[in-house]
């Protein structure tokens, strides 16, 4: 069966109409003859919306009860059995009423799709997951419900429902979108202007984004090579010089004058061992790209002006920032340069920028990590000059200039083999030394014309010409190689002094490690392969790079490392001279796996310790503090039953009393430990809602006794968005903590008040305080400060209150209270105001 389509309506906030836009476009199919059903539609009691949902067919939704409250959720089965061919689904990323048949609406969805019937759906773009952080610190709140962005991602259609900011408040003010009552709080709170037009830019660039994904793959599916200019993206071409970040920032200026700019920096390695660049360099420089909004790409090519155009091109890139050479002016006899040649073929489509810089002209200096060998072009230019310079020398000498004699013809080859020396090394040297003495003797050497030599004292100067040549040839190519192979034990050392350092620092890890391997050695993937013994297969450990090897006898390169483990990298044969610096890496990486683990032990055994330590310290309550009012329990009952006393009525109402105070402690302390565990589970999954302080506060009073507390709870606070029985649970905890320590005679103020987008509720009390060292301790789990007295309680209350406040998004600390005494300071996240919550639901998804 084929898998069903997505098309999801996207939109910015609230009330833009993508509920409006879904029903619109179920009616446009249902008068084309598709058979389409409202599987879950909430219209909120907005007249427009409800109008939509006349005559389409509706699902009868599945009734569940939960805290005895009814909800209603889709019913997948019957939407299942009803198989239309398109189901409508409002609120993808809602979370369901525990008992539902999946935790989240569109694990809902994807049953659906699985099933063959296509869903049209709603999501918000708060709501997207890799967006959490974001929309809170534009809005201030965090929100609850999220969809994975992977599951918006996979849709075969995305369809942006647009509003601007001034009409969406106009909507809102007409009471076309929220009940009057909170039409106020919403306007001046979440549907702000610059939070409206914040989420909005936030809609246009996640869509504008998955469009160009769209476009990339329609320009691979069809082999479009020329590029679109549809959005501004700047190549930034990176040498590894520190002129680097000069252009960085530059390129990063330019993004922000086009909206939705992007930039990407590209260094580009040549695959003749170690890369030409600082590896500490290059890290600064990934991380600046990084920070700035752009991204970071290593690429290998033999060419570096064809592999910054094809990757150019490859990314649909508009503009091209190189920085001015850095070559002297002699040095372009080498060649024109990368960005002479870039500009030169970037054609048409491509715009180039030559940024100067403070390094522009002050010489490229040595490559500080190629190897001996001087590059294809040098040799190239020496054989050159050491086989045409002597011809076009000797056509100079006996065609247009009067005779020099021959000592200085000798001089003048004998610059041309110096010539070819520095430029090619030694070989072209040598045949420069062989050519000149041929056209020397040939040309210049009485009798002219032959190889001849009459004269004995010419022969010597030949002679002494060739082994000059061949000596200063010898020893300019040594002193090369010697300057090379100085650059290069330059070059490693930097490589393994950052390593070294880093690793030591404990900033590397295993992946960021390879990564570094990989971009050093100009591999495509690097893979750290173990076994348990000789006879067992490899295991990869960590990898990088595409098609990682899985054995050492895959690999184009492999580096034990001890009996079991070895580096492996595939994509090119390294020359022996790299391998003592990959041995080195190869270490570092054992270091750094070992490292890990010892680590995940670490964490693992602090677990089980405190793991311990609470199972200690719940056994000395048990032992203790749960036994004593079961004593008094089984005391009171045993006297109430024993036929050897007559109890009069106010007795036996005495012993029941004490039975009922100890059966609530025992509760109180039954439910803290319970909650405790809930907490050390993980299992606590709050169900946020918004609502008003003073409907849960008052009833946090119960376990205390009457004219004990004093409460300043003002009408005019905004309202939280909490977990309802978890707040409550927090105040209670709080409330009787404060009330136990605090004199009979002082009242527990409990108060609230707002700041900015959250409230505070602060517990007073008037007791003996706490220092400033133990204010943490009092949280942890068992912690009783002070005199307590042993059977008051485990010592879980403070820490239940914390971790429940912290589930709601919300903090708890202790400060001093002036004049003595503590206060308890509990900070919520106040309500956006931008969801119409029904009573008693959980948090709002999209609407």
């Amino acid at each position: 069966m084929a898998r069903g389509k997505l098309r999801i309506y996207l939109g910015a906030a609230p009330g833009v109409g993508k509920t409006y836009a879904m029903l619109s476009e179920a009616h446009r199919r249902g008068e084309r003859g598709t058979d389409c059903v409202v599987a879950f539609v909430e219209h909120h009691n907005r007249p427009r919306t409800e109008v939509m949902l006349h005559g389409l067919e509706q699902i009868p939704r599945r009734e569940l009860d939960y805290r005895s409250t009814v909800f209603t959720e889709m019913d997948v089965d019957a939407v299942l059995a009803r198989h239309p061919q398109v189901a409508l689904v409002d609120e993808l990323p809602h979370t369901n009423i525990p008992g539902s048949r999946n935790t989240k609406r569109w694990q809902d969805v994807e049953e659906l799709l699985a099933a063959g019937i296509d869903v049209v759906t709603t999501v918000n773009i708060q709501h997207l997951e890799s967006l959490g952080d974001v929309v809170e610190s534009i809005t201030g709140v965090r929100q609850q419900e999220t969809v994975p962005d992977e599951v918006v991602r996979r849709a075969d259609q995305i369809e942006l429902v647009d509003m601007s900011p001034q009409a969406l408040r106009r909507r809102m003010a007409h009471g076309n979108i929220y009940k009057p009552d909170k039409v106020d709080a919403a306007l001046s709170n979440y549907f702000r202007p610059g939070n409206l037009t914040a989420l909005r830019e936030l809609a246009l660039l996640w869509v504008a984004d998955r469009v160009d994904e769209y476009l990339t793959e329609y320009r691979s599916e069809h082999r479009v090579s020329k590029i679109w200019g549809s959005r501004e993206r700047i190549v930034v071409g990176l040498t590894g010089g520190p002129e680097g970040r000069t252009l960085i920032r530059r390129a990063a200026r330019l993004a922000e004058k086009g909206a939705g700019g992007e930039v990407l920096a590209v260094y580009i390695a040549r695959s003749d061992g170690l890369t030409s660049a600082s590896p500490k360099e290059l890290a600064v420089q990934r991380t600046l790209v990084e920070d700035l909004g752009g991204t970071f790409h290593h690429v290998i090519g033999e060419d570096v002006p064809t592999a910054l155009l094809d990757f150019a091109r490859g990314v649909n890139a508009t503009q091209i920032v190189l920085g001015v050479s850095r070559r002297k002016g002699w040095q372009y006899v080498f060649g024109p340069g990368v960005g002479a040649t870039v500009a030169r073929e970037s054609g048409p489509d491509l715009d180039v920028h030559l940024i100067t810089h403070d390094e522009a002209g002050k010489g490229r200096g040595l490559p500080v990590a190629r190897s001996a060998r001087l590059g294809r072009s040098r040799v190239i230019w020496g054989w050159l000059v050491g086989v045409g310079g002597p011809a076009l020398l000797t056509l100079l000498l006996t065609g247009v200039t009067p005779s020099v004699g021959l000592a200085n013809d000798m001089l003048l080859f004998l610059t041309l083999t110096v010539a070819a020396a520095l430029l090619g090394g030694l070989y072209p040297a040598l045949a420069s030394a062989v050519v000149g003495s041929l056209l020397l003797n040939w040309f210049f050497t009485p009798p002219v014309h032959t190889l001849t030599i009459a004269d004995p004292k010419n022969i010597v100067a030949i002679a002494i010409f060739v082994g000059v040549a061949v000596s200063v040839a010898s020893v300019v190519d040594l002193a090369a190689w010697r300057t090379h192979q100085a650059a290069r034990l330059r070059a490693e050392s930097e490589i393994l002094s950052v390593l070294a350092g880093s690793v030591l620092r404990g900033e590397t890890s295993l992946e960021a490690l390879l990564e570094r391997v990989r971009e050093t050695f100009g591999m495509e993937s690097v893979a750290l392969l173990e076994r348990d013994s000789d006879v067992d297969p490899w295991t990869c450990a960590g990898s990088v790079g595409p098609r990682p090897c899985q054995s050492p006898e895959n690999a184009d390169v492999d580096m034990p490392v001890g009996d079991h483990m070895a580096l492996a990298l595939s994509g090119r044969v390294l020359p022996a001279e790299d391998r003592r610096v990959l041995a080195a890496f190869a270490a570092q990486a054992a270091v750094v796996l070992d490292r890990q683990r010892l680590q995940s032990q670490a964490d693992q055994s602090r677990a089980l310790a405190e793991g311990n330590r609470i199972r200690t310290a719940l056994l000395a309550a048990v032992s203790h503090d749960l036994r004593t009012p079961l004593a008094g329990i089984k005391a009171a009952v045993s006297s109430l039953r024993s036929e050897d006393v007559a109890w009069s009525e106010e007795d036996q109402a005495e012993l029941l009393e004490g039975i009922e105070e100890g059966a609530d402690r025992l509760d109180n302390l039954v439910g803290n430990l319970l909650d405790m565990s809930r907490l050390q589970t993980g299992t606590v999954t709050p169900l946020i809602r918004e609502i008003d302080l003073d409907e849960v506060v008052p009833m946090a009073l119960g376990g205390v006794p009457e004219d004990s507390v004093e409460l300043d709870i003002p009408e005019t606070l905004p309202m939280v968005a909490v977990d309802p029985g978890l707040l409550e649970r927090s105040v209670a905890n709080l409330v009787e903590n404060a009330v136990k320590y605090s004199p009979v005679e002082e009242r527990v103020l409990v108060s609230a008040s707002s700041m900015a987008d959250r409230v505070e509720v602060r517990v007073v009390d008037r007791g003996p305080g706490v220092p400033d060292p133990a204010k943490d301790r009092i949280f942890e789990p068992f912690q009783r400060y002070g005199d307590a007295p042993r059977g008051s309680g485990v010592g879980l209350g403070l820490a239940v209150a914390r971790g429940f406040a912290e589930a709601m998004r919300g903090t708890l600390t202790a400060e001093d209270t002036p004049g003595g005494g503590l206060t308890m300071v509990l900070t919520l996240p106040a309500a956006p105001g931008a969801h119409p919550i029904r009573p008693d639901l959980p948090a709002t998804a999209t609407s």
